[in-house]
């Protein structure tokens, strides 16, 4: 046997040993798995199992718990899972086609897409972020709300997106006003 071919068969076997059921070698797929198991979790809307996803992410579980309360609330239902995108061998974005009530105030015919951006480590999520494709006019209504109707908004989103106390109230304030903006806008 030649020389390569030796030393590639010994790698394989290396690979194999190294490779056993039990193993901790992570995979794009084990972080996949783990980021479609948290987008399930999110949108089950049992706030517990949440916590439990992210017990390594501390620092993110105030602001995603509270998106996920905000996200029950206003009704938002899975229109489509997009592809995942594998960023690394530790950044998986999860982009989400949504449904949702704050649309529906505004007259449009747009789903949002929100993407979380899943930091997995030691197949522990240890961070979790998000962005949005919302379209200016969402921005055009919150600003409208907030000069216009901001005791629709001014208690109930008190700490909004920082753990405050009342997701639920602040969203359906939030859609109160955008309904009202939306009626200025004919």
């Amino acid at each position: 046997m030649q020389m390569k071919a030796k030393l590639l068969l010994y790698s394989l076997l290396l690979t194999l040993v190294d490779c056993k059921p039990g193993s901790s070698i992570e995979t794009p797929n084990d972080n996949a798995d783990l980021a479609n198991q948290f987008v399930d979790t999110f949108y089950s809307f049992d706030t517990d199992s949440l916590k439990s996803i992210l017990n390594q992410a501390k620092a993110s579980q105030p602001g995603i718990l509270y998106y996920q309360k905000w996200a029950e609330c206003a009704n938002y239902e899975i229109a489509k899972r997009n592809d995942f995108i594998i960023k690394n061998d530790s950044l998986i974005i999860c982009p989400i086609t949504v449904k949702d009530d704050l649309m529906g105030a505004l007259n449009i015919d747009f789903n949002v897409t929100d993407s979380f951006h899943i930091t997995i480590v030691n197949k522990q999520i240890v961070s979790v972020q998000t962005s949005s494709n919302d379209l200016d006019i969402y921005y055009e209504a919150r600003d409208w709300v907030k000069e216009n109707q901001s005791e629709l908004i001014a208690v109930p989103c008190v700490g909004i997106w920082e753990d405050g106390p009342t997701p639920c109230e602040c969203v359906k304030g939030m859609v109160k006003g955008y309904e009202a903006f939306s009626k200025t806008q004919r």
